[in-house]
Formats: C-alpha cells, sequence, structure tokens
C-alpha cells in the first residue's frame, strides 16, 4: 500500500515536467523567438521521424502474443469515450448559445481529445517508475497509447472527422443575437410553461438557423443578415501568417504530431475575381479513384505505418529476433553479440527519446497563440465553455473510472494488467486537441479560430488539477 502523499506526488510529477517543456515553447513563442514556420517544422521532424521511432522502440519488444489482445478493450475503451464527448457536445449545445461559426466545431471538441503529447508524456513517466515495474511496463504503456494514437488518426483523418470543422464555414454569418433568440425560441417550444413570461419578446422576423441554411442558395445576399466584418479576431498566429484567401489548403502539423490534410473546398475569397468556366463531366470511377486516394494519403502516414510494421514484428519470433533478444528463439548475432538489426532499434530508441520534448515545446508554442482579450470575456458563450470544461475534465473522469472498473470486474479489460487499466482511465481525462485549432484556421477565411481558443484555455487550466487527482486516485485503486 503506497502513502497518500507518496501517490500525488508521483502523479504530480510527470505533470510538472509537461508544464515546463511546455513554457519553454510558450515563452520561445511569446518572445517571438520560435515563429509560426518554425513550429511546423519541428511539427514535421516530429510526425516523420521522432514519433515513427518512439512507437518502434516501444512496440517491438512490448508486444506479444499474450497481450495483443489489449487492441479490443482499447479500441472499446475509445468508441466509449468518444460517443460520451460527443454527447456531452450535443447536450451543450442545445442547452446553451454556440456561435454559428462553431456549431460543428463544438462537436469535434468534445469528440476528439489530445492523444498524442500529454498522454505519452505523463503515462512513460508514471509507468516508468514505482509502483509500476520500470521500463517493462513502461514500453507496454506507450504500446497501449500507440492504440489509442492509431484510432484517432483514423476517425478524425483517415474516417473525415476533420471535415466537420469545416461545415461551420458554409453558408452567411449568423449574429450572435439571432442564434440566442432562435436558441430561446426553441426552449419555448418545449418548455413553454417556463418562458411564458418572455411572450412579448418573441418576433417573428427572426428565421431559425435551418430555415437560414435552407435559404443560403436562393436568398437575396441583400435580405440575408451578415454579420460585420471587423479585426475582432483571436488569432493562431501572427498577422503576417493570415493569408488573404485560401484556394489550396496546405498541410499543417499539429502539436500532437498528427499531420492535417484539410480537404480543399471553394471558400469566399477576399477580392473580386473573374468566374472560371465549369469543369468537365468526370466519370464516377474517377471520382470514387480519387476518394479513395486521399483517403489513403491521410492513413498512409509514416507513425501509422510505423505501427502497422511494428505490431507485425513484435508477434512473428524470426521477426522480432533481428532487432531484440528473444528467450525462445535462437538467432545468430552480430560480432558485438547484439542481434543484427539491434542498431536500427538503438536508433529508433535514440531518436524517439526526443519526440515527447519535441511535441510539448509545440503545445506551449501552441497555447502561446491562443488570445482572448478581456474586453471580450462578456460577449463569449461562458456557459457553454464552462460546461464543456467541466465535462470533459471533471465529469468524463468520473464516468472513465465507473466505465472502466464495471468492465474490470466483466473481465473485459484484463484484471491482472495494470498497465492497461491504468491507460484505459488515464484516457478519460484528456483536453480538446490543439489540432482542431489548424484545421480550424485552414478552413475558415481568416486563418483564425476566435471560437475555439476560449473552449481550450478553461480545459488545460483545470487539466492540471484533475489529472493530478485522477491518476492518484488510480493508482491507489490498482496498488
Amino acid at each position: 500500500m503506497v502513502a497518500a502523499g507518496e501517490l500525488i506526488w508521483i502523479a504530480l510529477r510527470p505533470l510538472l515536467r509537461l508544464v515546463l517543456c511546455g513554457s519553454c515553447g510558450y515563452a520561445l513563442t511569446k518572445a517571438d523567438i520560435l515563429p509560426a514556420v518554425s513550429v511546423r517544422g519541428v511539427g514535421q521532424i516530429s510526425l516523420n521521424v521522432t514519433i515513427p521511432c518512439l512507437m518502434f522502440s516501444k512496440m517491438v519488444p512490448a508486444f506479444t502474443s499474450e497481450n495483443i489482445g489489449a487492441f479490443g478493450p482499447a479500441i472499446l475503451i475509445c468508441i466509449i469515450y468518444q460517443i460520451l464527448g460527443l454527447l456531452l457536445a450535443w447536450i451543450t449545445k442545445k442547452i446553451f448559445w454556440i456561435p454559428h461559426r462553431f456549431r460543428w466545431g463544438i462537436v469535434v471538441a468534445g469528440g476528439w481529445g489530445n492523444y498524442g503529447d500529454i498522454p505519452i508524456a505523463v503515462i512513460m513517466s508514471i509507468c516508468g517508475n514505482e509502483p509500476f515495474n520500470g521500463t517493462a511496463d513502461q514500453d507496454v504503456a506507450v504500446a497501449y497509447v500507440s492504440i489509442f494514437i492509431l484510432y484517432y488518426m483514423l476517425t478524425f483523418f483517415f474516417l473525415g472527422g476533420s471535415k466537420i470543422c469545416g461545415w461551420d464555414f458554409i453558408g452567411p454569418d449568423v449574429e450572435p443575437e439571432d442564434v440566442r433568440e432562435n436558441l430561446k425560441q426553441k426552449r419555448r417550444a418545449v418548455l413553454p410553461g417556463i418562458f411564458s413570461r418572455n411572450s412579448k419578446r418573441q418576433s417573428a422576423s427572426h428565421d431559425t438557423e435551418e430555415q437560414i441554411s435552407e435559404k443560403q442558395d436562393t436568398a437575396d445576399p441583400s435580405v440575408i443578415r451578415q454579420r460585420p466584418k471587423t479585426d475582432r479576431h483571436v488569432s493562431f498566429g501572427g498577422a503576417d501568417d493570415v493569408p488573404e484567401a485560401y484556394s489550396s489548403p496546405p498541410s499543417v502539423q499539429s502539436p500532437e504530431g498528427t499531420l492535417v490534410h484539410p480537404p480543399s473546398r471553394p471558400l469566399t475569397p477576399v477580392r473580386e475575381t473573374p468566374l472560371l468556366p465549369a469543369p468537365g463531366p468526370v466519370s464516377r470511377r474517377a471520382t470514387r479513384a480519387k476518394q479513395i486516394l486521399a483517403l489513403s494519403r491521410n492513413f498512409l502516414t509514416p507513425a501509422s505505418v510505423t505501427m502497422v510494421f511494428s505490431i507485425v514484428i513484435a508477434l512473428v519470433k524470426p521477426l522480432k529476433a533481428l532487432f531484440v533478444p528473444v528467450a525462445d528463439f535462437a538467432m545468430p548475432t552480430a560480432p558485438d553479440g547484439e542481434p543484427p538489426l539491434a542498431f536500427i532499434y538503438d536508433f529508433a530508441t535514440f531518436m524517439g527519446a526526443a519526440s515527447v520534448p519535441l511535441g510539448l515545446i509545440c503545445l506551449g508554442s501552441a497555447l502561446a497563440r491562443l488570445n482572448v482579450p478581456r474586453s471580450q470575456w462578456r460577449t463569449l458563450p461562458l456557459g457553454a465553455i464552462m460546461t464543456m470544461a467541466i465535462g470533459k475534465m471533471i465529469l468524463m473522469p468520473v464516468l472513465g473510472v465507473l466505465i472502466c472498473t464495471g468492465l474490470i470486474h466483466a473481465n473485459v479489460i484484463w484484471k491482472d494488467d495494470k498497465v492497461l487499466q491504468f491507460v484505459c482511465i488515464f484516457f478519460s481525462c484528456l483536453p480538446t486537441a490543439t489540432t482542431q485549432v489548424l484545421v480550424t484556421q485552414v478552413y475558415s477565411n481568416t486563418g483564425s479560430a476566435e471560437h475555439l481558443a476560449p473552449f481550450l484555455i478553461p480545459q488545460y487550466i483545470i487539466m492540471l488539477l484533475s489529472m493530478t487527482a485522477l491518476s492518484a486516485y488510480t493508482l491507489q485503486m490498482l496498488f
């Protein structure tokens, strides 16, 4: 039995390291030493080199025929957490008003969390020390984390979750006052007695969001009430980083180490441009081929390909014995007595060690670029912001403990695998991924993410307390 103070320190120590690493990126960005283009370069290094090396160095020795069955419980937990997050976002959207240009972004904010640098940094630190079994449990923990990362990449990029961010920028803008009035009308329709006192304030001149969306293709632009363009926005990058118009969105690198390939789509140009002739007819077969090619590119990233090959190598003993010693398999050795390809494994271990620090620096840089002036807080959807923050960082961990405990008792999550239990519970306490900021920037006309920033900041502040409490409680429950 580990003392309570020791458990709290074990849970807090990796978060302190996370904060210090992230603070380096934050300070460098605020000092204008680390520009956005440099962060994207570091992100590309992380995505294409260090993260694949980290996965290979941890998965090859960790996965065996005995524990590969953890794929099933891990994927089940991913699905449950995502459904709960989507449900939280849907309830928040129904109760509180959401800016029109964030009506779909909140769905992404609820359904996808930061499955990259934060869990790797914290879980590696906790599982690499007592009361766990050092390096052996650390390797297994990172291997389990890779399952969650693979699920994130499949759902967010390969299956098109990132495209949901672009739905916010289809159609004309709607004033916040109109959005709030539409929400009040919906409330009156469901609970007429509660809102009967305000019945005199109903106005027949306000169309609902659905009516505006249906009329956007036929209505006269002079009739639709559009929000005037102002300089009030929350920019993710500096002023020089915001392009005037997007014609073909480039690939961007997320702080979580994930390459974003948003599909290109026509956006409202800033300047008037001559109309181009309509493209000729395209065969259905050619269209399907392009769609399949696009999906393949989204999946065939170095990280995902490395995960697949690492699992194959880990489960096939002759292949595994080429890189690491295997107890019950004889393999000719190199002159130094190590396996023939041990130098590749050493390279992967060496390069993989840089993955977590680089990812945390990018995360700190991303948070440094989120700026919400104090004068704007009164005009923000504070009810929705706090509901999402409390729901994701406090309610979700409670549900995660209850769900995982039930699955452990049902032997869906193995009772003897404490590493798997800890990883599954820990993933219930993750804030919204900063990848969404980059994707939103690409889709927006201004290159900004003004509505997302206020939702992210409270989550990452609460995370320091809730993640410490959850880790300490989980360790106490397991040991």
